[in-house]
């Protein structure tokens, strides 16, 4: 088991609604995730996936709607509140504290529950061995690989202590094999921990393997959801994104 694993959470988005001037990004999206489930919203590029996590995430105010975390309202809190809350997240384009080590880059997220920085980085060290970066630890960001920056942006993540983790397109870009490896160690995480996971992902092999359940955007709407073998044979989502030369 990982030491202080902390509990699942369930999620659960209403009605989520948010508007730029004339354009709506996100129209009315609601799905719910149980604890401890791992659930992937996919959809075309501007489909309005990374606005929806944005807000849950409290880095965007919903026009309308609801977003709550085991039924406590996560609406109007700020982003920090809501890491402290029990959310923890990545970003689609990673960007790392260059001018600090890599195990320092992970502890930052680890103070966000403690005050003490030896606590902080022991447990770092921690989610550095879960993501095999532990022999990195004293590097700088800049001298390590796109696949291992992208790890460490999930540590950084997972060193908040998350209840509920949103990966925002954490395997774009990886080869097929680390592609891999990186499914094996998000399953890892949630049998050891129990933690729920929601992940915007295009890359379909890892959609298929990791979740449970899919929520497909398009034009900032839910047009399905399912399991990942519904979706994938949903003529609608066959049009929108996986291509509509796959109905033939």
């Amino acid at each position: 088991m990982i030491a202080g694993a902390p509990r699942s959470a369930s999620l659960k988005v209403e009605g989520l609604t948010r508007r730029f001037s004339g354009l709506t990004a996100v129209d009315y999206v609601s799905f719910e995730v149980p604890p401890g489930a791992i659930h992937a919203l996919i959809g075309p590029n501007g489909a309005g996936k990374t606005t929806t996590f944005n807000m849950i995430a409290g880095a965007l105010k919903p026009t309308s709607g609801d977003v709550s975390l085991d039924g406590h309202s996560l609406v109007g809190m700020r982003p920090d509140e809501i890491c402290r809350a029990g959310v923890g997240r990545t970003f689609q384009v990673v960007r790392p504290f260059n001018a600090i080590t890599v195990i320092d880059n992970v502890a930052v997220g680890a103070l966000s529950w403690t005050s003490d920085m030896a606590a902080a980085r022991r447990y770092a060290l921690d989610m550095l061995e879960l993501l095999g970066l532990a022999d990195k630890r004293n590097a700088l960001p800049g001298s390590i690989t796109l696949p291992d920056r992208k790890c460490l942006e999930v540590a950084r993540a997972l060193a908040t202590k998350p209840k509920l983790l949103l990966l925002d397109e954490v395997m774009a870009g990886l080869r097929p094999t680390e592609t891999d490896r990186m499914v094996a160690t998000f399953r890892r995480l949630n049998k050891e921990t129990g933690v729920t996971i929601v992940l915007i992902e295009h890359v379909m092999r890892a959609v298929m393997a990791l979740s449970h359940h899919v929520v497909v955007l398009n034009y900032g709407k839910v047009i399905a959801q399912g399991t990942p073998e519904q979706v994938t044979r949903n003529p609608d989502v066959l049009a929108c994104y996986l291509g509509a030369e796959e109905l033939s």
